[in-house]
């Protein structure tokens, strides 16, 4: 399953979570096919069957536009495989898998529409969230908290904890950090530091594909493990999304750019000196501040990889960004992913270090559970 036949379903960049979620459904349709009880013990024909039939019969649902490429790529796939009962048998369980995911997460609420449901955000304040500038656009992703779950037993079951108190000493260390590392043109920020804060400025679904990819072609496990293992690495991101959203949006947290902007620390204290034009590197997506959905993201990846491979893979992985063209990094441990997001957000003056250390915190959590509970998917 290519990234073009997803992005033909023209879901917009503001529900990333609907996209995670064709992915989710098509590989757990596929995984559900290749299961013990069913794939174990049949002939290699027949595993090839199942997974191309299944993840098929799950994007013809979500992805109509693409019917056409669909079916030839389905047809090559088929005819490479030797005619025979097992064929017959993959094609009928994977489409019979595809079915079953389709109609158990139908209405699920994480369509674009659900997903970017109107937000009235609350008056404005200080450490309050508002419309952030250039566009001062209409906050995105607030209706993915009311989402179903595929493993969760409630979209708060991991709510974090609040952020730092306004005035706090950690408050004044986050704005002090991003205030200077992360403005546009920054004078302190080394050149590594804004290669770094470019390199991760791309999409971290994307990133983190092309990294699970890496380390799947290196694992030792068996078929049906490996494309169970995909499947629950979709499954947590989308849990992760959900689990982030409830969380940003029952705090509210403003961005360090009205933050900085404003200089209110809401204590009676003017705080810092206010810069009303103090811009960031990069431009601030339209929800609150805490927690980074990047980090959550890095953090669920990295919980799903080290129960795939342990702390990194076998040989160091290598990917590269859309947003960085033409620079690679490598890595050798899952870990070096996460603390580069970390710091990458806040140069690009996006997020306070506590959003993003918070951030890890939740998706590590989200995803842990969901590898432990990814039987109840796949049985």
């Amino acid at each position: 399953m290519s990234a073009a036949t997803v992005d033909a379903a023209g879901i917009p960049a503001s529900a990333q979570v609907t996209k995670n979620r064709v992915w989710a459904v098509s590989w757990l349709a596929a995984a559900r096919a290749v299961r013990s009880d069913l794939g174990v013990g049949q002939p290699q024909e027949y595993e090839q069957a199942a997974i191309a039939s299944a993840v098929h019969a799950a994007l013809s649902e979500l992805v109509p536009s693409r019917q056409a490429e669909l079916n030839a790529a389905l047809e090559r796939t088929l005819d490479r495989i030797p005619d025979g009962p097992a064929e017959d048998r993959g094609v009928r369980v994977g489409r019979e898998q595809a079915r079953v995911v389709l109609a158990d997460r139908a209405n699920d609420g994480l369509d674009p529409e659900s997903v970017n449901g109107p937000y009235q955000p609350p008056a404005p304040g200080p450490g309050v969230w508002q419309p952030t500038p250039p566009t001062y656009g209409a906050a995105i992703q607030a209706g993915s908290r009311y989402a179903k779950p595929f493993l969760l037993d409630d979209p708060a079951q991991f709510r974090l904890g609040p952020p730092p108190e306004l005035g706090s000493e950690r408050y004044r260390a986050d704005l002090a950090e991003v205030r200077a590392l992360g403005v546009s043109g920054s004078a302190v920020r080394t050149d590594e530091q804004t290669r770094t804060a470019k390199f991760w400025e791309q999409s971290t679904q994307q990133a983190y594909t092309g990294v699970l990819r890496a380390a799947l072609e290196q694992s030792r496990q068996p078929l049906f493990q490996r494309v169970g293992m995909v499947a629950i690495f979709n499954v947590a991101l989308v849990d992760t999304q959900i689990a982030a959203s409830d969380s940003k949006y029952t705090y509210a947290r403003w961005r360090p750019v009205t933050a900085i902007r404003a200089a209110d620390d809401g204590d009676g204290d003017p705080g810092t000196t206010p810069d009303p034009g103090w811009t960031p590197e990069a431009t601030t997506p339209l929800h609150p501040d805490y927690p980074s959905g990047h980090n959550t993201y890095a953090g669920a990846a990295e919980a799903v990889l080290t129960a795939l491979t342990g702390e990194g893979p076998d040989e160091a992985v290598t990917i590269g960004s859309s947003t960085a063209p033409g620079e690679y990094r490598t890595y050798a441990e899952w870990s070096q992913l996460t603390a580069e997001v970390v710091d990458a957000r806040v140069w690009s003056g996006l997020h306070t270090r506590t959003a993003d250390e918070a951030g890890v915190v939740l998706g590590r959590d989200v995803a842990e559970h969901d590898v432990r509970m990814a039987f109840q998917l796949l049985r």
